[in-house]
């Protein structure tokens, strides 16, 4: 797959394609190429995100980064056909780029790359979009488990919820067998107690939080501010938005001296 290839695959925006191919003009791959090789396996990547980051500097919008991060991006789909594993999976998969950019165009008005720090878990083969949900290989209290993820884009009904987690056991089953794992596991602002009180009965985030114990809740964590009302975690509460009647009751909740915070919590399988 060449990188156009990809960029068309996970739609990635025009304007980005533009800055991406001038950052790429300036980017001498085959200096850099153990460092690519190092960000395509999840034991090294952090390490060799941290390198990059460090060697590209001032690295105006990330687009040097975004840029080493897409072309390992493309060579991961020989991977994925090694295996035989769905380009459809690999293509949801790797829209997390374009999503990305997308929500710091919502959160900051302008496009930019701020998650290259995340985004090593897609091109490493260690998180899968199937579905609605990403699903992470994990380590929790020693054994395997899978770490559940919420996109910003997941349709939360029960009945897409039910069938994402019917492909992620086939797919798991199918290309992982020989990782082995009881429990899956969420960490999301959407899994907080908090909410409850906030929601309807028959509200999709209640009936997702219900798969789940609750086991840790961190009422200092503020990254929900980012995803529920698509601004700085920073923003004065006075001046969010309250568009919907959730955003509409967490302001009133955090005007008031109220917080969300997250929630962990596992599933047995």
């Amino acid at each position: 797959m060449e990188l156009l290839e990809l960029y068309d695959l996970i739609g990635l925006q025009p304007e980005m394609i533009k800055t991406l191919t001038s950052a790429g003009d300036r980017i001498v791959l085959d200096q850099i190429e153990p460092y690519l090789q190092e960000l395509t396996d999840i034991q090294t990547a952090p390490q060799a995100y941290r390198y990059l980051k460090d060697l590209f500097g001032e690295d105006k919008d990330n687009m040097a980064m975004l840029y080493c991060q897409l072309e390992c991006a493309r060579r991961t789909y020989d991977r994925y056909q090694e295996k035989h594993i769905a380009k459809a999976v690999y293509a949801d998969t790797m829209r997390c780029f374009t999503r990305f950019i997308e929500e710091c165009r919502k959160k900051n008005g302008r496009m930019f790359f701020d998650r290259g720090w995340w985004t090593y878990r897609q091109i490493s083969m260690n998180l899968f979009r199937i579905g609605e949900l990403e699903y992470q290989f994990k380590e929790h209290d020693g054994e395997n488990v899978i770490a559940l993820h919420i996109p910003s884009d997941a349709d939360l009904s029960e009945e897409a919820v039910d069938e994402s987690m019917r492909q992620a056991a086939i797919f798991f089953r199918t290309y992982y067998e020989e990782y082995k794992y009881k429990k899956y596991t969420c960490n999301s602002w959407l899994m907080s107690p908090a909410l409850r009180p906030l929601l309807p009965e028959r509200s999709n985030i209640l009936s997702f939080q219900e798969r789940f114990d609750i086991v840790q809740e961190d009422r200092e964590d503020q990254e929900y501010i980012e995803w529920l009302f698509q601004v700085p975690v920073d923003t004065d509460h006075r001046e969010l938005p309250a568009d919907s009647s959730l955003q509409k009751k967490v302001k009133e909740l955090l005007l008031s001296g109220g917080a969300i915070g997250s929630a962990y919590g596992f599933m047995e399988i």
